[in-house]
């Protein structure tokens, strides 16, 4: 079953929930088939809004090689940003898709960290776990042994597993995907107004120069639009 998760993704596709299957290569992107590759760096999207910092979204997949190849450059990036950058991470969840179940039960997981506070403590172990070791943390009794073997209070985290926050969370997070569009991991989308992949960006290590660009043209945007 894991192998069938990290070779096959089903995609909700734009007027409807119909589902086709998506190859992923050794390094486990996880992207629609198209035409052709996409030359360009960065996709243009929505306005951007007006804000003294820039809203970042990382989509991503517990289950996928490439997200995990990003976590910790994009870490970094995050270190480095602190000062004008609001990073969000949004786990996958595609609507319809067969995956959908084992996506929501990763995306609680993943909120699950963020009410507590845990997701840099513990984002890189959740990669390792689900990713390299197999492990199936897809049901509560699951998640809650393996938050113990990391320390967490096993009642702290069923409490917060459980909770409205969570669930909230885990449904906006399919809406996300069908709003911004998502059909590759993991996309990093700036300020609602620019977005870029693996495929974009020529590869995973070349995605933080390029989410620089993006940023700083942000940034000066919203520097000429505070002017009189």
């Amino acid at each position: 079953m894991k192998s069938l998760l990290r070779s096959t993704v089903l995609l909700a596709v734009a007027t409807g929930i119909a589902a086709s299957p998506i190859q992923a290569g050794a390094a486990t992107t996880h992207q629609p088939a198209t035409d052709g590759a996409q030359s360009v760096l960065a996709e243009r999207l929505q306005p951007v809004r007006e804000g003294a910092r820039t809203e970042t979204l990382e989509f991503f997949w517990y289950d996928c090689g490439h997200s995990q190849q990003l976590e910790q450059p994009l870490q970094a990036w995050a270190e480095r940003h602190r000062a004008d950058v609001d990073l969000r991470r949004v786990p996958a969840i595609w609507p319809g898709s067969r995956e959908e179940g084992v996506q929501r039960g990763h995306a609680r997981l993943y909120y699950t960290l963020e009410r507590l506070s845990l997701v840099e403590r513990l984002q890189t172990s959740a990669f390792r776990a689900i990713h390299n070791n197999d492990q199936d943390l897809t049901t509560e009794a699951a998640a809650v042994d393996w938050a113990m073997r990391q320390g967490v209070d096993a009642g702290t985290f069923r409490d917060a597993y459980r909770s409205e926050q969570v669930q909230r969370s885990v449904d906006e997070a399919a809406e996300m995907f069908v709003r911004y569009r998502i059909n590759e991991l993991p996309t990093v989308v700036v300020q609602g107004d620019a977005r870029t992949t693996p495929t974009q960006a020529g590869g995973v290590d070349a995605m933080p120069a390029v989410m620089d660009r993006l940023v700083a043209d942000d940034q000066r945007r919203q520097q000429e639009q505070s002017r009189p």
